[in-house]
């Protein structure tokens, strides 16, 4: 059953998404052809605005509260951000802590391949450049190296989201948890599914050996009232009343190095996991008495909560606008054809921006090797010559 409240936050999101892409990151994509880290720089900093309008929709309008506990962040630090699987929405809550503690800009996320067709919000991801996934490695793990390679060189800081137990928690996932765990002698869990470690130690191996990662954050959340399970709850108007986030911060020099140590250092956690989850859901409700993290944030609570007004204020104007704009500008209405048409043409014909970027920066990337190749070539005539 759909609910208004419901309604009007998926269509306030949708909305900012769609015309985000078109007016905001479309006059941006030819920037990508000239130098794909200039792109990557802006792009981000372009789609962290519009993450900030979920956040600002749970907290200021719909009254969600956030609980953050733990170690919290390093503001600006590379890392690979690992999270229990509670509900489909987990990455997107997850942006109500990330905007007290680090920056939004940061981010990118391991998700489902078939979410970068969704208009609007897939969209948005591709030209965020988040790393879609088809769930079977042989296919996924030369993307994702091609992908990780890609911001090790381009030198631009990121907080990679990964879900290790590849899907949300429910019944069927757990009984095949429970499944795996009898077959492999493990210990069966209710609150958490056993992680997959393929994935996850390739992802930190991969970013320790380019240079671009301080630290693993580990972060368990828990929702206490109102768990909204899938995007259907959200249309339903079913948001949570409160979002726990308990974080391990893992400084780097702290892992092992060796494969088979860092699958079972994450399956240590995992286990660490499921004991916090049962206390916090058979005890108090909470993951620390004391209700705060034991690093401050970077940004006040005051600031955060401009930041939220600042974002609704922008966000119900801009979609004022675009909608006033395409009525009464034959112009706009071109340039919107256009857009659309090259998110929908592209689809077909390379698979995603995030592809033609990758694209581009080799493009950049052979271009400057060859010129390099040239002048030591001529030098080395020159000496030839004297």
């Amino acid at each position: 059953m759909v609910s208004v409240r419901g309604l009007c936050f998926v269509a306030m999101l949708f909305l900012g998404s769609f015309f985000g892409s078109v007016f905001m990151l479309g006059p941006v994509l030819p920037l990508m052809m000239l130098s794909p880290a200039w792109y990557r720089w802006l792009t981000d900093r372009i789609v962290a605005t519009w993450l900030t309008l979920p956040v600002a929709l749970l907290e200021l309008v719909f009254g969600v509260k956030v609980v953050i506990t733990g170690d919290g962040f390093v503001p600006g630090e590379r890392s690979v951000i690992i999270m229990n699987h509670r509900t489909r929405l987990d990455w997107m809550f997850l942006w109500c802590c990330l905007l007290r503690y680090s920056y939004l800009r940061l981010e990118k996320i391991c998700l489902k391949a078939g979410l970068k067709a969704i208009p609007g919000f897939g969209w948005a991801m591709q030209v965020a450049s988040f790393i879609f996934i088809h769930r079977r490695w042989e296919q996924d793990q030369h993307h994702l190296q091609a992908m990780l390679q890609y911001f090790c060189d381009i030198r631009e800081p990121l907080q990679l989201l990964i879900f290790p137990e590849g899907t949300d928690l429910t019944e069927n996932t757990r009984a095949r948890s429970d499944d795996f765990a009898e077959k492999n002698s493990l210990p069966k869990y209710e609150y958490v599914l056993h992680p997959r470690t393929t994935g996850f130690t390739f992802i930190v191996d991969t970013l320790r050996r380019g240079d671009n990662l301080d630290a693993i954050h580990d972060i368990t959340v828990a929702y206490p009232q109102n768990v909204p399970q899938t995007e259907r709850h959200l249309l339903a108007g079913v948001f949570p009343r409160e979002i726990h986030f308990h974080v391990s911060r893992h400084p780097v020099s702290t892992l092992p190095t060796g494969a088979p140590q860092l699958q079972a250092w994450c399956q240590e956690r995992w286990g660490e996991k499921e004991r916090r989850l049962q206390d916090f859901y058979t005890g108090g409700r909470c993951f620390d008495a004391s209700g705060r993290s034991r690093i401050p944030p970077c940004k006040s609570e005051r600031r955060v909560q401009l930041i939220q007004a600042a974002s609704l204020l922008y966000w119900s104007a801009f979609i004022a606008l675009s909608c006033a704009g395409l009525l009464l500008s034959p112009a706009l209405r071109g340039f919107f054809l256009l857009v659309v048409l090259f998110f929908l043409g592209q689809q077909r014909a390379v698979g995603g921006v995030e592809l033609l970027e990758l694209a581009c920066h080799r493009r950049k990337q052979g271009a400057t090797g060859a010129a390099t190749r040239d002048r030591l070539g001529r030098g080395a005539g020159d000496k030839d010559k004297d």
